[in-house]
């Protein structure tokens, strides 16, 4: 019985396929003070999805019927 070794590699297309069809969250909360006063604060959310991955997961959750209203 001979013994096939695999490696399991992934390209880089195969990388980003996969992150547009599944999604990646990125929140990031950064705060500077000195002597307790507060210099500069930022918050920031990057989403990175498909539309087709996005529109699916934020009807899920309500996102869509805020999006679609006329302003």
């Amino acid at each position: 019985m001979a013994v096939e070794k695999t490696i399991a590699s992934s390209s880089l297309v195969e990388v980003i396929d996969r992150i547009l069809d599944k999604g990646i969250v990125i929140d990031a909360w950064a705060r500077v003070s000195l002597v307790g006063i507060e210099l500069l604060a930022v918050e920031a959310r990057v989403v990175l999805a498909s539309v087709e991955t996005y529109l699916k997961y934020a009807e899920a959750i309500g996102l869509t019927a805020t999006a679609a209203t006329p302003a």
